[in-house]
């Protein structure tokens, strides 16, 4: 880091509020998507740990699943190798009246497979040219395409990876990847780099969010997206509830004896039992 003061880092209670707000437009945001049949596809990218997950985390915590789907592909499969590279990212896409939010995407092929080998450098530069066109094609046809890129520095990606190696928790993200990672920052900068040049067009552009205070990354990049859709209030009708509930005297519950209960653990822990 240069000699830049630090950042002023937002109270808890502040962020708790912000976050919250947030989260209840995303409710509209879906709702909205749900009722007009819009698609929005949203690509998170960066290097690893830069808090994309956390941020995915924190947008779908109270989204409906099957409006608002996560597609995390894995490693691509024997067949998948032989197909147009493109191809199983279609099959992700979202139908009318949904969300995907890709935790990484098409652009592994511009990150990870060109640092380490896994793709050749025809097939690279190939991704450069079609990726735009492929972009362009989404746009074309009514989808709502964003693109984030969650950018740390090295002394904080490692700290991050640190805290993964010592928390039970979370060393299962911790990866001989990870390693690469660090070893290769350059090589990861110019392959962003050359990314972003070929990329960051006017139909589907990049838009960078600092991720080294994850709180922080986590509003801006929620706000700025919101922000970008212009999403309205869906009105809902109103649930009407009783004011206490219904008995009609017709249902005898059978014995509780008929039933295997799960033993109350958390009792054990009150002292209660």
């Amino acid at each position: 880091m240069s000699g830049e003061p630090a950042a002023r880092r937002i109270a808890d209670n502040v962020y708790e509020a912000e976050l919250h707000r947030l989260q209840t437009e995303f409710v509209k945001l879906q709702e909205w998507v749900r009722a007009t049949g819009a698609r929005v596809v949203v690509i998170f990218e960066g290097r690893d740990a830069a808090g994309k997950g956390s941020a995915i985390k924190r947008i779908t915590e109270s989204l409906n699943p099957r409006v608002v789907r996560v597609a995390a592909l894995p490693a691509p499969t024997e067949r998948e190798r032989g197909q147009w590279y493109f191809q199983r990212y279609v099959a992700a896409l979202p139908t009318r009246g949904e969300i995907t939010l890709f935790d990484r995407s098409w652009y592994n092929r511009a990150g990870v497979e060109k640092v380490m080998g896994f793709c050749t450098p025809d097939e690279h530069a190939r991704f450069l040219e079609q990726a735009p066109v492929f972009e362009q094609l989404l746009v074309d046809d009514g989808i709502l395409l964003r693109k984030y890129w969650f950018s740390v520095s090295q002394g904080e990606q490692l700290r991050r990876f640190r805290k993964r190696r010592n928390d039970p928790l979370r060393r299962w993200k911790l990866s001989p990847m990870d390693l690469e990672a660090v070893n290769r920052w350059d090589d990861y900068s110019r392959a962003r780099d050359e990314m972003m040049a070929h990329t960051d067009v006017a139909a589907s552009p990049w838009y960078v969010v600092e991720s080294e205070i994850k709180k922080h990354a986590r509003l801006n990049m929620m706000a700025h997206l919101l922000s970008t859709i212009p999403y309205s209030e869906v009105a809902r009708r109103q649930v009407e509830l009783p004011e206490r509930p219904v008995d009609t005297g017709n249902y005898q519950r059978p014995d509780r004896e008929n039933y295997r209960y799960v033993p109350d653990y958390a009792a054990t822990l009150t002292g209660e039992a």
